[in-house]
């Protein structure tokens, strides 16, 4: 399938900041399954950004201002070709040994109801069932509801909430994996919807885990399914932290506002 993304953000400020710095992750990386055809993120000078391989594999853009601004776009545009594989993730750039991915963080630390999801999960026999089981299981509880929850609500909390958006059902998802010791990721990136090419305000989030003898599967609890070639992989981490499309510093104290579109489209052009 042939996919196209288109994502921009812009970041506006009360009065004039005298530095600013961003970190992307929102570049995929070819593997079995998802082929780079063309990808390029740019900032106001249109050039392409400076990039790096960070310690998860991930490739990252960096983007820098020096000088007084009001204003900071991104830009990302790119098209890849993908096959469905499953949610098996074969081919992909590994730096770290699974066990790595047993760290518990604050997004995902341990929490009673957590572990009550993953002691009903253990009642299936092996582990890409249990995994499959708690996929379900997790959306069963926690409806998809925008507003709940923000970027630093822990897993645990979020499930008290009974409700979220994509990225605390991959958390939620991580914890009561890492629970039943199965090594589990957070993985960003974009889905196409399967509708006619529109605008979104933000991109996706799933989870991987590691089964012994198969190697890393996807999960997407958000819509209960395994990763299709619907989806591109773009940054992979503990949680969502260390996998966040955009994140940056400032200095000054100056008011911000922020606006993001992302659009994913079908088809050649």
């Amino acid at each position: 399938m042939r996919l196209r993304v288109r994502h921009q953000t812009t970041y506006r400020y009360e009065r004039p900041v005298p530095y600013s710095i961003q970190t992307l992750r929102v570049s995929p990386r070819s593997y079995e399954g998802l082929a780079v055809l063309r990808w390029s993120v740019r900032g106001e000078a249109k050039r392409e950004l400076p990039s790096l391989i960070d310690g998860f594999g991930n490739l990252i853009h960096c983007h820098t201002i020096t000088e007084p601004h009001t204003e900071m776009t991104l830009l990302v545009e790119g098209e890849v070709d993908t096959t469905d594989t499953v949610g098996v993730i074969r081919g992909a750039a590994e730096t770290l040994p699974p066990a790595y991915y047993l760290r518990r963080t604050e997004l995902t630390a341990p929490h009673p109801l957590i572990a009550a999801l993953a002691a009903d999960v253990m009642r299936e026999s092996n582990t890409l069932a249990r995994l499959h089981r708690l996929m379900g299981a997790v959306r069963d509880d926690m409806e998809y509801q925008l507003g709940i929850t923000e970027v630093h609500t822990p897993a645990g909390e979020a499930l008290q909430h009974g409700a979220g958006v994509c990225q605390d059902h991959a958390h939620v998802f991580i914890a009561a994996a890492r629970t039943m010791a199965i090594p589990a990721r957070y993985i960003g990136g974009y889905l196409w919807t399967g509708e006619e090419e529109r605008d979104h305000d933000a991109s996706h989030a799933w989870a991987e885990a590691y089964v012994e003898d198969l190697g890393w599967v996807g999960f997407d609890p958000a819509n209960r399914i395994c990763p299709t070639a619907s989806y591109i992989r773009a940054s992979v981490g503990l949680d969502y932290w260390s996998a966040a499309p955009v994140r940056g510093i400032r200095r000054g104290g100056s008011a911000e506002t922020l606006a993001v579109k992302v659009t994913v489209g079908s088809g050649e052009q």
